[in-house]
C-alpha cells in the first residue's frame, strides 16, 4: 500500500539519506539510505513488493531479506504515526 506522510512531518534529504521531524512530537528519524529508498518507492505509489525490488537491485540484498525490511520498516513507520 502506498504511504503517504502525515501532515505534520517534514522531510530533508541529506547527504546520507533523509530526516524526517515529527512536529507533534518534536522528535527527529534519520532514514539510510536503503530506508530512503523504500520510503521513496512507497511515496510514488509504489507496493511493498516495488519496494522490495528495488532494494534488490540497488543493494546487495536477498528478496526474502528485502521483503522482510521493509515490512519491518513500513511497521515502525506506522506505529510512530510518521506514515498513513
Amino acid at each position: 500500500m502506498p504511504l503517504r506522510f502525515s501532515d505534520d512531518v517534514s522531510t530533508a534529504e541529506t547527504d546520507y539519506g533523509t530526516v524526517l521531524l515529527d512536529e507533534r512530537a518534536g522528535a527527529y528519524w534519520e532514514l539510510n539510505p536503503t530506508a530512503t529508498l523504500v520510503v521513496r518507492t512507497l511515496l510514488n505509489g509504489g507496493e511493498e513488493t516495488d519496494a522490495a525490488a528495488a532494494l534488490t537491485r540497488e543493494f546487495d540484498i536477498d528478496q526474502a531479506q528485502a521483503a522482510q525490511d521493509v515490512a519491518t520498516l513500513v511497521q515502525e513507520l506506522r506505529s510512530s504515526g510518521l506514515v498513513s
